[in-house]
């Protein structure tokens, strides 16, 4: 996935931070325990939402675990549940088809690491398809959507991000609650569309020097590899309104325990996450770093 969802620290309370973490270590360990070491590697702020959401209204206990990175002192982690089950289980079926989708953009030699990637979560993949078959079916079907507008050099980027926010919807299906899965659509999808703008926003200059299809180019016409103020305003003003969407949905649920975080998230660090990947001074934080998992003002 991509990791650019996660609160804003300075806007919590040290509980509050603490239980984001726990969340976050929680996913890790379950990684770990479902589907080999491999798959902690996967680990991503982006899922960590989907669990909590998907623990709403569920008695969330936290105890301390150990591994790796916390061999002696151990952390607190999010104890073990269908939650965090269903988002490892989506994490790695994501991350398996997008490999692929490297592998086939790249040649045989750039796409070396891709394929070590691939093989190392082969069996990983292999369980969690089993685990999560109606989401990987999703997957592939969005993706091949996505593969064919790229292709096409589509210029829209509503079409163009489409696929990807029609793929992040399916997470809902994992909600057995029918009105709580209908917020969670609505509320995924429109983080999909947003995810898909700002990775664009984020990885123009680059596809830019690499020839990559970047919709941002296509849609505004852009020959160099630099946003143009104009272009960043116009960008920011549609993730905006994609962020609007997803607090209107999130202010139908009764988030508990979670309001904290989740009010930080969807009123506060996504606006900060998208201005920063705008200005080019946006830096993705270590996914190992578990105790800084948090740290850092984007804004």
């Amino acid at each position: 996935m991509f990791g650019y969802v996660r609160p804003a620290a300075h806007r919590l309370s040290e509980e509050e931070n603490e239980r984001f973490r726990a969340a976050y270590c929680g996913l890790c360990h379950t990684l770990g325990r479902k589907y080999g070491f491999a798959a902690r590697f996967l680990l991503n702020y982006d899922f960590t939402l989907l669990a909590i959401l998907l623990s709403l209204g569920t008695d969330t206990r936290i105890g301390c675990r150990r591994c790796v990175v916390h061999p002696c002192k151990g952390c607190s982690a999010m104890n073990a549940s269908s939650a965090l089950d269903t988002a490892a289980a989506y994490s790695v079926v994501l991350s398996w088809w997008q490999l692929q989708d490297h592998i086939a953009d790249h040649g045989f030699f750039a796409a070396l690491g891709y394929r070590f990637a691939a093989l190392l979560l082969r069996r990983a993949y292999r369980k969690a398809r089993a685990d999560a078959a109606d989401f990987d079916t999703a997957v592939r079907a969005q993706l091949q959507k996505l593969s064919e507008r790229e292709a096409a050099h589509c210029a829209s980027l509503d079409a163009a991000a489409e696929p990807f926010a029609t793929l992040l919807s399916q997470l809902a299906l994992a909600e057995p609650d029918v009105l709580k899965r209908r917020v969670y659509a609505q509320l995924f999808y429109h983080l999909g569309r947003w995810i898909y703008l700002v990775d664009a926003a984020d990885d123009f200059t680059d596809d830019a020097k690499s020839g990559n299809y970047n919709p941002i180019r296509y849609r505004y016409s852009l020959s160099g590899d630099a946003l143009t103020d104009e272009v960043r305003c116009a960008l920011g003003e549609t993730l905006d309104a994609s962020i609007r969407q997803m607090a209107s949905a999130y202010a139908l649920l009764d988030a508990g325990a979670w309001t904290g975080v989740l009010d930080s998230i969807f009123y506060d660090s996504l606006y900060g996450i998208g201005g920063a990947v705008l200005r080019g001074v946006y830096r993705k934080p270590s996914r190992l770093r578990h105790e800084q998992t948090t740290e850092g003002d984007t804004q």
